[in-house]
């Protein structure tokens, strides 16, 4: 049961993090977003600290592939199979079905150094345990 809640505060942190986030840079944001960001966070949050040995770089790489592969699964569900043109990268170059795009994995990259370095800060928020 401890870690469910774990995994729900992560969640929380993740989707509303992931929210800001775009509406600061886009202006707005959708529902899917706040279920996709509390997604990412959790997966992020788990792997990184399963595999805390490897290097910052191979963890943001992962980090990278892990959003951009929850973006596509959410883009084909709600974009394409629900019609809700919640976004479409197809005018990016390297995009795949218009859902995900190479300019944007490239960004995951980015955004996952923050994770990768904050990770022992939100195991100690959620648990007041450091483990790493």
């Amino acid at each position: 049961m401890k870690k469910v809640i774990e995994n729900i505060q992560i969640f929380l942190i993740g989707a509303i993090l992931y929210c800001s986030i775009e509406i600061l840079f886009r202006g707005y944001t959708h529902w899917t977003m706040f279920l996709a960001g509390g997604l990412c966070l959790v997966i992020l949050y788990n792997t990184f600290l399963h595999y805390k040995q490897l290097s910052l770089f191979k963890k943001c790489l992962l980090g990278s592939l892990i959003i951009t592969f929850v973006e596509f699964a959410f883009g084909f569900v709600f974009n394409m199979l629900f019609d809700w043109n919640v976004w479409d990268y197809s005018h990016f170059r390297f995009n795949i079905m218009g859902q995900v795009c190479l300019l944007f994995t490239a960004l995951w990259f980015f955004l996952s150094v923050p994770v990768v370095l904050c990770i022992n800060y939100l195991r100690k928020m959620v648990t007041n345990e450091i483990n790493i």
